[in-house]
């Protein structure tokens, strides 16, 4: 999709704003969405030829209200209701872009499909674009919004903000939601490119936008911190041909100074503050791994212990295999090779190819070449990535024939 324009930034942040002024006005959350869809293809068609209106959100709600008219026009009564409604004075669009995003994730809805509306609702990228982004066909985006939609209306979702007993649980969602988006745009799950800029992009700028409303919410701040510390390498990840370089072997010069700033600053901010989470401690991590002038310098041990809080109070397979390296570093690949034995019992990991991948670095770092060859090999094998797949099969060739 390429770099964002000034048109299609002023146009991603009003999507959400114009679909939550039409939807608080009318309810229907299914077709006041369909209808700011049109309002933004009719703005990409005309506001370049015809210049960006003085109000562009009055200008969005104005035609997407038009829209939603014109698409219930088959009843009577209920167009002559709508038109009268639709020449009353423009509500103040209020900022209501929480509310849209909590109710994309509404725990209705599957996690794929919360993802998708986000994109859509929120992010405000077309069909067309969430179908290129997330490499998958076109209708199947189209089913999912659609199906999605029906859902939200069945389970009786309103657009109002969850009760405060609920909150808890969505904003968790809301996060996963983002965090998913961007995961998937720094190292995309397959295909033949390692990024997809235009995720982790849209997520970036959700989560800057969900921190700037809820400012005192540890785990927002720990989400936006860890996502700039992260895409803060990406200039550095790739080579000339899109081959993967490892961490240990980028140009640190490469690295976005300034997003690794802010990410310190945020994180630094919030640590002595708001209860610590798992977004919070991955960024502390993150933070480790960027404030190290080479690789050499990196302060594994520090790391180490950050990972054994992030396990004890968030496990999951990932964190095990990211520990187990970080093991490897402070105490030696033979301690970290018999806990990645004791991992391999977990069947979510048994077939993964992560872990063929850290057990052939282990392997490596152990002075074991032949064994680390053949692990390399099979995680190749096993990812959909082909840049991790060049990248893996190149390792597995630099160990020796």
């Amino acid at each position: 999709m390429g770099h964002l324009t000034g048109l299609e930034d002023l146009l991603r942040e009003c999507a959400p704003q114009v679909l939550a002024a039409l939807t608080r006005r009318y309810g229907d959350f299914d077709t006041c969405e369909d209808a700011v869809q049109e309002a933004l293809l009719a703005a990409a068609r005309q506001w370049p030829a015809e210049g960006i209106p003085a109000s562009p959100r009055g200008w969005l709600v104005t035609v997407a209200t038009r829209r939603r008219v014109e698409a219930l026009r088959n009843d009577t009564a209920r167009r002559k209701r709508e038109e009268a409604v639709a020449v009353e004075p423009l509500p103040e669009v209020r900022d209501d872009e929480l509310t849209v995003l909590f109710l994309c994730c509404h725990p209705a809805l599957s996690t794929p499909s919360q993802v998708t509306l986000t994109l859509r609702a929120v992010g405000g990228l077309t069909t067309a674009e969430i179908a290129r982004a997330l490499l998958i066909p076109e209708p199947t985006v189209g089913q999912r919004i659609s199906r999605a939609k029906q859902r939200i209306r069945a389970a009786g979702g309103r657009f109002e903000m969850p009760a405060p007993e609920q909150l808890g649980d969505r904003l968790d969602a809301v996060l996963h939601v983002l965090y998913l988006i961007f995961n998937e745009g720094y190292t995309a799950s397959s295909g033949p490119s390692l990024h997809r800029v235009e995720l982790t992009r849209e997520a970036i700028r959700l989560t800057r936008q969900l921190h700037r409303q809820l400012p005192d919410e540890g785990e927002v701040a720990g989400l936006l911190a860890l996502m700039l510390l992260t895409d803060a390498r990406r200039p550095a990840r790739t080579q000339s041909d899109g081959a993967l370089v490892p961490l240990a072997e980028q140009d640190r010069r490469r690295w976005d100074a300034a997003a690794i700033a802010e990410g310190v600053a945020i994180l630094t901010a919030t640590l002595p503050r708001a209860r610590l989470g798992p977004f919070q401690l991955q960024a502390a991590i993150a933070a480790v791994h960027d404030e190290a002038t080479r690789a050499e310098a990196t302060d594994w041990p520090q790391i180490l212990v950050l990972y054994g809080m992030l396990h004890a109070i968030a496990p999951s397979p990932m964190v095990t295999l990211n520990r187990i390296v970080a093991r490897a570093m402070v105490e030696g690949p033979a301690v970290a090779l018999a806990d990645l034995d004791a991992a391999a019992t977990d069947p979510v990991l048994a077939e993964h190819y992560r872990l063929a991948a850290v057990r052939a670095h282990l392997l490596e770092l152990a002075g074991d070449p032949a064994a680390a060859r053949e692990h390399y090999r099979a995680a190749a094998r096993r990812t959909l990535s082909l840049p991790e797949q060049r990248y893996l099969e190149s390792r597995a060739a630099r160990t020796g024939t």
